[in-house]
């Protein structure tokens, strides 16, 4: 491939091999195993349309469809999500036979992992790159291929000599355990249109598809029945698998299908399918794809040792991060511009401004967001004009949306975080009073705890439990309220950015009543203890009491214990170090929290407290800002430890190389910006804090045309600590800078030594 290229120019020749060589470095598998969640599936930025190898159903580490440590494939699914602690999709399952189709009920959970149609196959026989999957299914001898646009995606069959092929287009399999609410399938000629119902974290996730195959369908027969599951007190569930034949096939014969998807309606379906893939160049479309990762993995350059062993499996780490980061959120538009809003009605949007789902903002406010305002600021503005929309057309800005469906998912209302922090950056790309208006909504309203049977007009006007005593009281009784220290935190977080941007709106009456209750947070500090504890409503502290103990979801943190929690409070680190009774105890009290046993405790822990350093537990992302605490008590080398130690124990290239679940981008977010040197510990604020860089340099390539690199002479496995900091050519005496001078371009020089200053 670069052999094309040596034509040109050297500087240009140099640009082209640095880009490939990014994507070269991504490895796909990354995250796949352990309890990553990720997929290998073939995709470009921000697809729509997600195709890839399904290996497993059931259980948490189904959630993204496919596992490292399995040895059969089911099919080949179209949608997916990708490193999430939950699991929904799986939609239109295809897979290419040979001979008779099997498609009898194999059972559920610990019983089948598969369907009846499954093949073995080895990872020796599989690659994926970004834009690709291809896989030998050993039981059909076939070589199967997939490559994609945003919203379709193509499918290469190689199948043998065989007296009977065809294909299965399996309309009830899922991941995990949806119910199953209407399957539609038609064919007409060689195309296939299906459309499809069910509810699951999506209460109502509606998706129709169309497909078309390169060679002549010779038949097919359409099998509909019912079976009675293991679960649910028996309960029946529907199944439709659409048989295809395609009759005889010579040794090595191609046969391909192209399909796209629409969460509209079926002539969406159509139009996406005839717009992105008219023909069958499914060479040209790879490449197209593999043009658009090749743009996205550019924006920034690292420089490394290639003698180095450590540091070539550091740059694939740091590749495959900056891969993971740019899946989600999701194109969910059609290309004429109409998609499906919250109110689950059709809309009519511009199809030059992509409407988007998919928004973990509980994980990835913390470093996505905070890294997208870097590389891409355009993109976040563009997420925020989507998510206003969502409000405009549902009444309030989705916690966590999926599919335009309001899942109530997870704590806080993070909007306010990712705005704040585009607004405090100088960026406005969007109605700044619209997006201001929505941001109080979320601050007042929620929809934590609604269920399916509630009504989508109602969910502006439910105010949660944590909310009205947090306003009457003052606090969140924890006999009332589950998961009422975490929220009550996360809360007093968000009113800062709310606050954050009142001010900048002018609304300065707003802004102190919201910076009032940011502060609520010293409610539930118990200085006996040093931690944050759960209060009852007659004001006593929870007792028993235990850091270490956690009951997953169901006490008084989130996924995670006190000893996590005790530390967020990210926009005011001067507070909460005076809560500690000044520098010195809060100092005493961080080391132990990163000295601790990491033993925990309770029968029901949260499997989310994972990658422990002590009880630091890198694995989920509350703990994500706390190492940054010691650059606030002036003790950065400590900081520059421990970035250390988490880069390096905490991130591999490897299958299991995620210490927790990859939640849409936010762990491998984290890797990006401490691997350059700095991190963002309070997104609304825009600084920067400079930690550890594991690279000689890094460069950023900002928009218009800027760089902003980060070189770091003297850099090695040992010399980690930061001893002399220069931004473009000016010490620095504190270890922060700030997004308006890095966006500004130039240069952050940090001498690296083996000794701390």
């Amino acid at each position: 491939m670069r052999l094309r290229f040596l034509h040109l120019s050297l500087t240009l020749v140099a640009v082209i091999l640095t880009a490939c060589e990014a994507q070269d470095s991504v490895n796909l598998y990354i995250g796949t195993g352990g309890h990553g969640h990720t997929h290998p599936g073939a995709m470009v930025p921000h697809g729509m349309i997600q195709p890839g190898p399904d290996t497993r159903i059931h259980d948490w580490d189904a959630s993204s469809g496919y596992h490292y440590s399995d040895d059969s494939i089911n099919g080949f699914a179209h949608t997916r999500l990708s490193g999430t602690g939950c699991a929904d999709f799986g939609d239109f399952l295809v897979m290419p036979i040979t001979g008779e189709a099997q498609t009898q009920y194999v059972g559920e959970k610990d019983k089948a992992q598969h369907t009846a149609y499954a093949s073995p196959f080895s990872h020796e026989e599989e690659i994926a790159f970004p834009g690709y999957y291809g896989v030998k299914l050993e039981r059909y001898g076939i070589m199967a291929e997939i490559t994609a646009t945003c919203r379709t995606a193509i499918h290469r069959w190689t199948f043998p000599e065989s007296e009977k092929a065809g294909m299965i287009l399996d309309l009830d399999y899922c991941i995990q355990d949806q119910t199953m609410l209407d399957m539609q399938v038609e064919v007409t000629g060689d195309t296939i249109r299906a459309f499809r119902r069910d509810n699951w974290w999506q209460y109502d996730h509606r998706l129709y598809f169309e497909a078309v195959t390169s060679k002549p369908i010779a038949g097919y027969r359409i099998v509909r029945d019912t079976v009675q599951l293991e679960r649910d007190n028996g309960r029946m569930q529907p199944r439709c698998k659409l048989l295809v034949d395609f009759g005889k096939t010579a040794k090595d014969e191609e046969i391909m299908l192209k399909a796209a998807i629409s969460a509209v309606d079926a002539d969406g379906a159509h139009r996406n399918l005839m717009a992105e893939q008219p023909g069958w160049d499914f060479d040209a479309t790879q490449e197209a794809a593999a043009a658009l990762w090749k743009k996205a993995l550019h924006c920034i350059d690292i420089e490394i040792d290639e003698s180095d062993s450590t540091a070539v499996e550091q740059r694939t780490i740091f590749y495959t991060a900056l891969y993971h980061a740019q899946l989600s959120p999701n194109v969910f538009q059609d290309v004429d511009g109409r998609y499906l809003g919250m109110d689950l009605k059709a809309h009519q949007g511009d199809p030059a401004d992509p409407y988007y789902t998919i928004f973990s903002l509980w994980d990835t406010h913390r470093a996505l967001h905070p890294l997208i305002s870097i590389i891409d600021p355009a993109q976040n503005e563009a997420y925020i004009r989507s998510l206003i929309r969502k409000g405009e057309d549902g009444g309030l800005v989705p916690k966590w949306d999926c599919g335009s469906n309001y899942t109530g998912c997870m704590i806080g209302y993070h909007y306010a975080a990712l705005l704040a922090d585009m607004m405090a950056k100088g960026y406005r790309n969007f109605d700044a009073e619209l997006a201001y208006k929505h941001a109080v909504r979320s601050a007042e309203y929620d929809t934590t705890g609604i269920t399916p049977a509630c009504p989508t007009w109602l969910y502006p006007y439910i105010m949660p439990k944590a909310r009205y005593y947090r306003q009457t009281l003052g606090y969140v009784p924890s006999d009332i309220e589950n998961e009422s220290v975490a929220k009550a935190l996360e809360l007093c977080y968000d009113d800062w950015c709310t606050a954050q941007v009142a001010r900048m709106m002018g609304d300065t009456a707003r802004a102190a009543k919201y910076e009032r209750w940011a502060r609520l947070y010293t409610n539930y500090f118990d200085a006996s203890t040093g931690f944050m504890r759960g209060k009852m409503a007659d004001g006593s502290w929870r007792t028993p009491f235990s850091p270490a103990r956690s009951t997953h979801r169901q006490d008084d943190y989130c996924e995670g214990n006190a000893y996590q929690w005790s530390w967020f409070v990210p926009h005011d680190a001067d507070g909460l170090i005076a809560l500690y009774g000044g520098r010195d105890a809060f100092v005493r009290k961080l080391d132990a929290l990163f000295s601790a046993s990491s033993q925990l405790e309770g029968e029901e822990v949260s499997a989310d407290i994972s990658g422990l350093i002590g009880q630091y537990a890198h694995g989920n992302e509350p703990s994500h800002h706390i190492i940054y605490y010691y650059n606030a008590v002036g003790m950065p080398w400590r900081t520059q430890e421990l970035v250390d130690s988490v880069l390096h124990t905490l991130y591999a290239n490897a299958p299991d190389g995620l210490s927790g679940n990859e939640d849409c981008g936010q762990m491998s977010a984290w890797y990006i910006l401490n691997a350059m040197g700095f991190y963002q510990p309070c997104p609304g604020r825009p600084v920067y804090a400079i930690g550890r860089p594991l690279f000689k340099s890094a460069t950023i390539h900002l928009p218009g045309g800027k760089t902003f690199r980060i070189s770091a002479p003297g850099n090695s496995r040992k010399a980690k600590y930061v001893v002399s900091m220069k931004l473009n050519g000016t010490t620095l005496s504190e270890p922060y800078f700030t997004h308006e001078e890095l966006v500004k371009g130039g240069e952050l020089v940090l001498e690296m030594s083996e000794k701390r200053p």
